[in-house]
């Protein structure tokens, strides 16, 4: 019988094949496992000047800073509103900012991180100066258009006259230019940018806001662990001045 060479009879006799064997499978099984989680997808609407599709957004500095201060490298997914809400809590993604408190009723697979991002203004724009809207019942009387997935605007828009849906604030104030819509309710901020980015003079903010709500980060609930974490990091970073100051970089990208 031919005589196996040492080094190999050392292998077999360290690592049986069916041993061996077993291992390889336990490795090619935990590759992929490996492999996404390696890098987390944070789906976005890309709203500016919250989010921009470059990750300029003062969010998109905010996630970024805090999610680096973990060691927890992450991927900004640009989808419309409403599908970022059912890819997050679906699993397909990993996470989505940012939204109001409370949407893990709606969305069962979606953990809120309690400390929030930034602060959002909810306001009602209209070709009408004099228009007089002081909070969301005032809404009712008119012809309202709203982005498809901003749930809390859906809840207070329920009874109005007639509702016009789309999948973004630009196209929502095409609508309003166009005399589709009397009303249309967006993003203070990011409608005062895209009526200087497009031209828009008859379309102005009416005053005051709507309403003024906290804006989240949520994460699925296989991340549950990482959701203490990114507590605790945001309310470092408003202590040290970091929120405050990728903000303000992020609203003076808003003016270039």
């Amino acid at each position: 019988m031919a005589q196996i060479p040492y080094p190999e009879r050392m292998f077999l006799h360290v690592c049986p094949l069916p041993r061996l064997l077993a291992l390889l499978c336990l490795v090619t099984l935990a590759w992929p496992l490996c492999a996404s989680g390696s890098e987390l997808r944070l789906c976005t609407d890309a709203s500016s000047p919250r989010s921009r599709a470059d990750g300029t957004g003062f969010e998109d500095r905010i996630v970024q800073e805090a999610f680096h201060r973990l060691g927890v490298p992450v991927r900004q997914v640009v989808v419309s509103a409403e599908r970022a809400m059912r890819n997050a809590d679906q699993g397909l993604d990993d996470g989505v900012y940012s939204r109001v408190s409370g949407l893990s009723r709606l969305y069962p697979n979606l953990i809120m991180v309690a400390e929030p991002l930034s602060a959002f203004d909810f306001a009602a724009f209209s070709t009408d100066p004099s228009m007089r809207i002081p909070d969301w019942k005032g809404l009712e009387r008119y012809d309202v258009g709203i982005v498809t997935g901003w749930k809390i605007v859906e809840a207070n828009t329920a009874n109005v006259r007639s509702l016009c849906q789309t999948h973004s604030e630009e196209s929502l104030l095409a609508l309003l230019d166009k005399g589709r819509v009397e009303v249309a309710v967006l993003g203070l901020d990011s409608g005062r940018e895209i009526l200087r980015r497009k031209g828009y003079t008859k379309i102005s903010p009416l005053s005051p806001p709507l309403a003024h709500r906290d804006m989240h980060l949520y994460l699925n609930k296989r991340h549950a662990d990482l959701v203490p974490k990114l507590d605790a990091v945001l309310r470092q970073m408003r202590r040290d001045g970091t929120i405050r100051r990728l903000t303000r970089a992020g609203l003076g990208e808003a003016g270039q």
